[in-house]
C-alpha cells in the first residue's frame, strides 16, 4: 500500500506476487490522484521482492512514463540481488534509477528534485 511521504513523494513497500501487482496499480492510482492534480516523485521499496514477472516490468515501465511525463522522479531500492539479475538482464538497470535504501532514495529526491 502507498503511503504518502509528503505532498511531494509517495513511499511504497512491495512485497512479492500476488501482491505485488495490486501494490503497483495502487501507486499508479495514487500518482494519477495526486494532491491538487500535480503528481508526485516515487519511491519503491524492493525490500520484500524475491522476484518481478514480465507483467510487473510492464507496470513499472507504465508507472515510470506516468511520472516522467510530469517531469517526477521515481527511485527503486533494496532491490535483492535475484530481482537486480532481472533488471540487468533486460537492460532495465539503464531505464529506472536505484538507491540502496529508502533513507538514501528520499535523500536524493530532496537533492534531485525540482
Amino acid at each position: 500500500m502507498p503511503t504518502n511521504w509528503s505532498d511531494d513523494i509517495i513511499i511504497a513497500d512491495l512485497t512479492d506476487e500476488p501482491s505485488l501487482s495490486e501494490e503497483l496499480n495502487g501507486v499508479l492510482d495514487g500518482v494519477r490522484k495526486g494532491k491538487d492534480g500535480k503528481i508526485p516523485h516515487v519511491v519503491l521499496n524492493f525490500g520484500a521482492v524475491s522476484y518481478v514477472n514480465s507483467s510487473n516490468l510492464s507496470q513499472l515501465l507504465k508507472l515510470k512514463k506516468t511520472v516522467g511525463e510530469a517531469g517526477r522522479i521515481m527511485k527503486l531500492c533494496s532491490v535483492s540481488e535475484d530481482v537486480w539479475s532481472v533488471f540487468k538482464t533486460t537492460g532495465l538497470d539503464k531505464v529506472f534509477r536505484f538507491a540502496p535504501d529508502p533513507l538514501t532514495a528520499l535523500a536524493s529526491l530532496q537533492m534531485e528534485g525540482p
